[in-house]
Order: C-alpha cells, then sequence, then structure tokens
C-alpha cells in the first residue's frame, strides 16, 4: 500500500542533471539528494543510461531526481546515449549543467544542451564544482518553475461536498487496485474536505445526491448518462477531462473535437496514451476510441498509436490524447504545441468519449452535459 503515500511521478518536480563525461554530475546528484543513488567513478562513462529516484527533498517537496549519461558520449553507441539522456528533457522541469571547465568538448556539448533545453522551455542552472549544494537547492527552490500542478478539482469542489466516483470494474480494471486517476481524486478530496463516495455503475443511483459532482470512467458514460437523465441536480464530469484541464488545455482540446466532422476517408488519426500497459481485448485506445471516430465522424480512417514517451504528430489528421495522468504539465503542453505547430487539431479520450455518447462539456467548465 506504499504507493498511495507516495506523489505520482507526474506530479513531482522532476530535476536533471546534464554534463560531460566526469564532470561530476553522479557526485552532485549524491550529494543534492544525501543518498548514494548513482555509481560514482574516475572512469569516463560510469552512467550510460538515465537512473531516475523518486523522493522528498526540502524545501522543494516532491522530486524525481535524474543522473543522465555524458553529452560528450562517443561512437555509434555513444551517440545512441547521448539522444537518450536529451530525451529526458522532455518530462524536465528543471535541467542542472554541470560544467567542466577548460574541457574543449564543453562548448559544443553544451550549445546543444542549451538548444534542447530552449525548444522545451526547460529552466536551466550552472553548477561549478566546489560550490555550495543547499545554495544550488535554494536557487532551483525559489524558481517558478518548482510550481505544484493545479488541484483535479480547483473551482469544482469543497469542504463538505459529496464526490459521486463511478469505477467499473471490467476487463480493463487492474486487478487488485484501483487505477492512478481514480486513487489521486479520492486524496484530493480528502486533502479538501469534500465526502467521496466510491462505486460502479449499477450503484450509481442508489448513492446520488442533490448537488452531488460525479466523476465517471469516460468509457461509462453511455451508462452513466442514462440514469442521470432522471437527477437534472447533479453535475457530472470524468477523470479524463479533470486530468485534461490539469494537465493540457481544455479550449485547445475543444477545437479539436470540432474537427472530428471534417475527417474525409483515409485519414490518419494519432491515438497517443501517455503510458504503457497490456492491450485488452476491448482495450480503450485501440478498440473504443477508434469505434467513436467511426460512429463521430462516419469515414473510414487510418489509425497510428503511441504510447509512454513516444510521440510524432506528423503527418496526421487528428490526434486523440488520454487525460496523461503519467504525464507532466510541461510534457503534455508540449505536446500540444507540437500539434499546434503542424497545424493539427488535438483532442483528448474524455472528451470524445462523452461526444460520443451523445453528450458534450458545457463550455468553459469541465462539466459535461446531460440530455
Amino acid at each position: 500500500m506504499a504507493g498511495l503515500n507516495e506523489t505520482p511521478n507526474a506530479n513531482r518536480t522532476r530535476i536533471s542533471f546534464f554534463g560531460l563525461r566526469n564532470a561530476g554530475k553522479s557526485t552532485l546528484v549524491n550529494a543534492f539528494t544525501s543518498q548514494e543513488i548513482a555509481i560514482v567513478s574516475d572512469i569516463a562513462g560510469t552512467t550510460t543510461d538515465p537512473v531516475s529516484k523518486a523522493m522528498e527533498i526540502l524545501p522543494l517537496g516532491p522530486c524525481l531526481i535524474t543522473d543522465t549519461a555524458g553529452l560528450d558520449d562517443e561512437g555509434a553507441l555513444g551517440e545512441l546515449r547521448v539522444a537518450k539522456s536529451l530525451a529526458v528533457l522532455a518530462t524536465t522541469d528543471i535541467a542542472v549543467w554541470v560544467c567542466s571547465p577548460g574541457s574543449p568538448k564543453e562548448n559544443i556539448a553544451k550549445e546543444r544542451f542549451l538548444l534542447a533545453c530552449k525548444e522545451r522551455d526547460v529552466q536551466v542552472f550552472e553548477y561549478h564544482r566546489g560550490e555550495s549544494v543547499d545554495e544550488l537547492k535554494k536557487k532551483i527552490a525559489s524558481s517558478s518553475t518548482a510550481a505544484q500542478t493545479p488541484p483535479l478539482l480547483e473551482g469544482l469542489a469543497k469542504r463538505g461536498d459529496r464526490i459521486v466516483c463511478v469505477c467499473p470494474i471490467d476487463e480493463s480494471a487492474p486487478k487488485g487496485r484501483l487505477i492512478l486517476p481514480q486513487v489521486e481524486l479520492i486524496r484530493e478530496c480528502l486533502d479538501i474536505g469534500a465526502i467521496a463516495t466510491v462505486c460502479q455503475p449499477a450503484e450509481l443511483e442508489s448513492v446520488l445526491t442533490p448537488g452531488a459532482l460525479v466523476v465517471t470512467d469516460s468509457q461509462a458514460f453511455a451508462r452513466v448518462k442514462e440514469i442521470l437523465l432522471n437527477h437534472q441536480d447533479v453535475r457530472l464530469t470524468s477523470f479524463s477531462v479533470l486530468f485534461a484541464r490539469q494537465k493540457g488545455d481544455l479550449a485547445e482540446y475543444t477545437k479539436g473535437l470540432d474537427a472530428v466532422s471534417s475527417l474525409n476517408d483515409g485519414d490518419k488519426v494519432l491515438i497517443a496514451e501517455g503510458c504503457t500497459h497490456h492491450r485488452q481485448c476491448n482495450d480503450i485506445g485501440t478498440v473504443k476510441i477508434p469505434k467513436a471516430l467511426a460512429k463521430l465522424s462516419g469515414r473510414k480512417l487510418e489509425f497510428l498509436f503511441s504510447s509512454g514517451g513516444a510521440f510524432d504528430a506528423n503527418g496526421v489528421k487528428l490526434i486523440v490524447h488520454c487525460g496523461a495522468c503519467m504525464l507532466t504539465r510541461r510534457e503534455v503542453l508540449r505536446r500540444i504545441g507540437l500539434a499546434q505547430s503542424n497545424n493539427t487539431p488535438i483532442t483528448n479520450y474524455g472528451m470524445l468519449l462523452a461526444c460520443a455518447s451523445g453528450m458534450k462539456l458545457k463550455k468553459g467548465t469541465t462539466e459535461v452535459a446531460v440530455g
């Protein structure tokens, strides 16, 4: 049960350390965390892959610390290691460049690093060997980048409010546990003093009270809609929509949803998920989302799929993204930015499934209109 007490990595401030081989990155990481996280050696290239550790660091709070391979690594394998290190920037909030004074390779590697940081709007701090590690912590802690992710229920619930979480236990549900969006929402209810009730769709009507906010798994929209048609005094949204607001841009997702009707036969649609998981026979990404798109567009579409860190917005006419509970807000906004730069509409799982069930978001809110 320890995982229920830990801040998800997607909500941690991600601090990554970069530099040349033997610059002292691993030594700094160990000093920064006050733990022996990284292997320290005089042999150049000891760190060959990014190594991450989730922990609480005062006064920063929950962090994910990542040590990376040297950006001056050589040869075909070395270039792959460099690419893998730079890929860490996609989910990095704050990057620390560990300087190597006097090294003829530093300027080239640093220029490549700074360009990648600029493209991703990553804040950079420099550290010189011998400087105070505590001072580095203070600088990072005082930066605006280290701000917390906004709450899921911001503006939607307060102490004493009733939140009904509809969590279907079907073939998609993990055995013996709840999925991360459900856990995070229940925990937030406890934090603000709201009353969380958890049920399956069949039990929903029996637990409804006037003024309640119903938060459903998007895949249960159709069943929940039928129940709520007789309860106009309750509000409705989904876990995916709440995460879409917390991590992304609802206005941009709404424009993406409007673009579904403009699709043509043969258009390519990217279905993107922020995590990797075992695919079920009735999987939401590979089965239910394509069915919903076919229903809404009336077209024969070509579907592409990505998961985890993979994301390529080129050559597609629409992107449908998951709620992104496993991604940082920075990474989701980066993906939205890539879509915008390619003039590619992007929308969200929950919003699409609501629309396929005959419902849409009320303008400017996360609430779904029933009926």
